[in-house]
């Protein structure tokens, strides 16, 4: 797949949309090609933004393009499952924004799809493609720390109070669980999984609380519990409305690790980041650096291209997806938030 660029269609104009669009002009598998907003005017600005050469009014008329060959789906999270499947249906390969459905029947739907399709489909956890999280689970596997015992993250932001914003809409899937707690949630299960031997592990038990907003109904604010085998136990704190500190702290047998910059390591563009480890027996913390000379979101593309042959990415599969959305609806049943679109079945 590294040999000829592939050419992506990103579905959506949005901000994440023209984030990734810069990381694909800065990949060395992609280059992008075609565009589509439910407004051709729209279409055609972000087009001539970014150089793109196609640009639709409709989603449905990139989807017809043969050319097209991978997918970015860059909508609302209740119009994953449905553009995923159609995607999927048309034989295109899938990169969608996280989470990757608004319930588990929807992601199982998808992945049912890409299956039945033979297409790939990835959910977009960039940080899963970072070096940054590859030296995570090094340090894990080492025992750095000895062994695991708590786990607390955190990604949570303060929105404006524009109950317009999607992030604050029920009927768009808003609410801190789902829009950044998913991160959050992902990043435990990873490392409670590296810590019991594994890719990733699925909590024993869930426990939540939440603030839900009397105009926007939904968890403008929430912490999760959860239980793990081996007496892991961790804590998850997310929200739109609150503005928290964006870490993630691991507390073992024989120390502690600390991650100042997680979900987005070191920033977008190429640098440095580190990993902070303390142990128990020294009084100096240990600073790990992990350089890249590459974007986040380039990172992200190209692992996209050179996965496409074996339709899943190995950073993040289908059943760990699967896994973080069983998980989510247990975290958001213990809060009371629900959506319409819980009491549906996804297809097309």
């Amino acid at each position: 797949m590294t040999e000829k660029k592939i050419c992506w269609g990103i579905l959506g104009t949005g901000n994440i949309a023209r984030i990734f669009a810069k990381g694909i002009a800065e990949s060395s598998t992609g280059k992008f090609f075609a565009v589509a907003s439910r407004s051709l005017p729209k279409a055609q600005s972000f087009g001539k933004e970014f150089d793109v050469p196609i640009q639709y009014g409709s989603y449905e008329e990139l989807l017809k393009d043969p050319r097209v060959q991978v997918v970015y789906i860059a909508l609302p999270h209740v119009l994953h499952a449905s553009w995923a499947i159609r995607a999927a249906n048309a034989g295109k390969h899938i990169l969608c924004e996280k989470p990757l459905a608004v319930n588990y029947p929807e992601a199982q739907a998808m992945v049912d799809a890409a299956r039945r399709n033979d297409v790939f489909l990835m959910e977009a956890f960039v940080y899963r493609c970072h070096p940054q999280t590859a030296k995570l689970i090094e340090l894990l596997r080492a025992k750095v720390i000895g062994d695991v015992r708590m786990i607390q993250a955190t990604f949570s932001f303060q929105a404006d109070p524009d109950f317009n914003n999607r992030a604050l809409s029920n009927d768009l899937g808003g609410g801190g669980i789902l829009d950044v707690g998913c991160y959050a949630l992902s990043i435990v299960r990873l490392i409670a999984g590296v810590a019991l031997g594994k890719e990733y592990a699925d909590p024993l038990e869930v426990y939540g609380v939440g603030h839900i907003g009397e105009l926007s109904h939904i968890d403008e604010w929430s912490i999760g519990c959860l239980k793990f085998p081996k007496g892991i136990l961790a804590q998850v704190s997310t929200g739109v409305f609150l503005k928290q500190e964006n870490v993630v702290r691991i507390f073992g047998s024989k120390g502690d690790l600390f991650i100042p910059s997680p979900w987005v390591p070191g920033g977008r563009d190429p640098g440095m980041t580190k990993i902070f480890v303390r142990k128990h027996c020294e009084k100096i913390v240990q600073e790990i650096p992990v350089e890249t000379t590459q974007g986040l979101f380039s990172m992200e593309a190209d692992m996209v291209a050179n996965s496409i042959s074996i339709r899943e990415s190995p950073v993040m599969t289908w059943e760990d997806s699967l896994g973080n959305m069983r998980t989510l609806d247990q975290w958001r049943k213990a809060v009371g938030i629900s959506y319409s679109s819980d009491n549906q079945q996804s297809s097309v």
